[in-house]
């Protein structure tokens, strides 16, 4: 699970400070005020692990890819003079990673580590993106441990550029020989395989690289614009590693778990939180032609209703299903980042999502960030708090707002135990004391004008 992120000179962001990630993290906020900006900081991450180039420090992204950022220095805020991207990132392993002594007795452990953090400082020296240093951080017992690599300050980027290897905690011994520097990382947070060459017991760095592409593997995402419903559905018998950034696995993903386990399929808890948020009663995945492997989405919109195709019902169902489907379809312990879940959607279904993220967090053990504009999903976290269904430890909430330099400030808002919110911001869903005041007042005004 991710525990904090902090960017600093990222977009609208001089520096976000701190952000502190609970099982359910809310983003909210007026538009452009810097909520997405923090997602994208997460996926360009996971694009980056996820891009075959070794070389490529940042995958930015283009028409294919879940988010496209252009150039490194449309990433950078504007108002800094320093083209210095500064990321940082915290989580907690599924499993305590167990690194062996290299130079100890057999199944001697070096270390049990069951938080990473990882930091990195990216510059772009015209035309090209360096990564200054980068290290990974842990404590084991009482030491603080620290191991990365670190721009030698004499190298020159029209040449090939030197590193040092850094390493606190722990004495990392060369091998006999000449003093050569190390090459540059691979991609921004991986060491070069020359670490083994010249290093004799630095085999464990490698560990920490995979704990690393392990976590953003781990994250999963859904788009705020998804793709319209269909009257057929194709299935070549795939089994989808999400539902997509829009949505346009949804289906297969149904279908490849139910054929996956036929006893458990997600379809159950689907369906039964449809009926739950009073969309639909039950829907259901039916072949036109299995060996061609064709299908239809029909659905009930009451117990006494006809079924009909999911395109013959209101646009809400199509829209939510992919958020429903993703959240019982990810493996246990995942992290999925949702924009804008609620959309298209009645208040008193966008109500029901929060029961369903607080149902994946507690059941499947899921970690979910969102970004919302939605007062009715928020009101019904705030209920089942009090309630006690979920406790205010489970979650952290901010407020995002831009001043009028461009500038995005994060405020981070205060739950107590019974759902409220201490530090509620000003216009946090708009004025409505003031539309109400308003709408009195003309009232008013056009009753004593009719009595004249």
């Amino acid at each position: 699970m991710l525990n904090e992120l902090r960017a600093q000179n990222f977009k609208s962001w001089p520096d976000t400070g701190s952000i502190q990630l609970a099982p359910l993290t809310g983003l909210f906020g007026t538009n452009s005020s810097g909520k997405t900006a923090i997602l994208q900081l997460l996926l360009m991450l996971k694009q980056t692990v996820e891009a075959r180039d070794r070389q490529q420090i940042l995958a930015l992204g283009d028409e294919r890819s879940d988010i496209a950022l252009g150039r490194f220095r449309d990433l950078l805020h504007k108002g800094e003079d320093r083209p210095n991207l500064n990321l940082s990132i915290g989580w907690t392993l599924r499993n305590n990673l167990e690194i062996l002594d290299p130079e100890g007795e057999p199944d001697r452990l070096l270390f049990s580590i069951p938080q990473l953090n990882f930091e990195v400082d990216i510059e772009e020296k015209d035309p090209l993106k360096v990564v200054r240093q980068f290290a990974y951080q842990f404590k084991q017992d009482d030491r603080a441990c620290r191991f990365g690599m670190e721009l030698n300050s004499t190298s020159e980027p029209q040449n090939s550029l030197k590193y040092n290897l850094i390493a606190e905690g722990y004495e990392v011994r060369r091998f006999r020989g000449r003093v050569w520097p190390l090459p540059a990382p691979i991609k921004n947070y991986g060491f070069p395989d020359k670490v083994n060459n010249y290093y004799q017991n630095a085999s464990f760095l490698s560990d920490l690289v995979l704990a690393f592409e392990e976590c953003f593997k781990n994250i999963y995402y859904l788009g705020p614009l998804r793709e319209y419903p269909r009257r057929n559905y194709a299935w070549s018998g795939d089994r989808p590693v999400d539902v997509g950034s829009r949505g346009e696995f949804t289906i297969a993903a149904i279908l490849a778990s139910r054929w996956r386990d036929r006893e458990s399929s997600i379809e159950k808890d689907i369906a039964q939180k449809l009926r739950e948020i009073g969309l639909i009663y039950d829907f259901k995945i039916e072949a036109i032609q299995s060996d061609r492997g064709s299908y239809q989405v029909w659905v009930r919109r009451s117990p006494n209703t006809p079924e009909v195709l999911i395109t013959d019902v209101g646009f809400g169902v199509s829209q939510i299903l992919p958020v429903l489907v993703l959240c019982y379809y990810v493996p246990e312990g995942s992290t999925i980042i949702l924009e804008h879940p609620e959309i298209h959607l009645h208040p008193f279904a966008q109500a029901g999502l929060a029961d369903v993220f607080i149902d994946v967090i507690n059941r499947r053990k899921v970690q979910i960030i969102l970004e919302s504009h939605s007062e009715h999903l928020l009101r019904r976290l705030q209920r089942r708090i009090a309630e006690e269904v979920f406790s205010h430890e489970q979650t952290c909430l901010y407020f995002c707002q831009l001043d009028d330099r461009g500038q995005s400030h994060l405020q981070s808002l205060q739950l107590d135990e019974f759902g409220n919110i201490m530090n509620w911001p000003q216009d946090f869903f708009g004025d409505e004391m003031g539309e109400l005041a308003a709408k009195t007042e003309a009232e008013m005004r056009r009753r004593m004008e009719a009595k004249v």
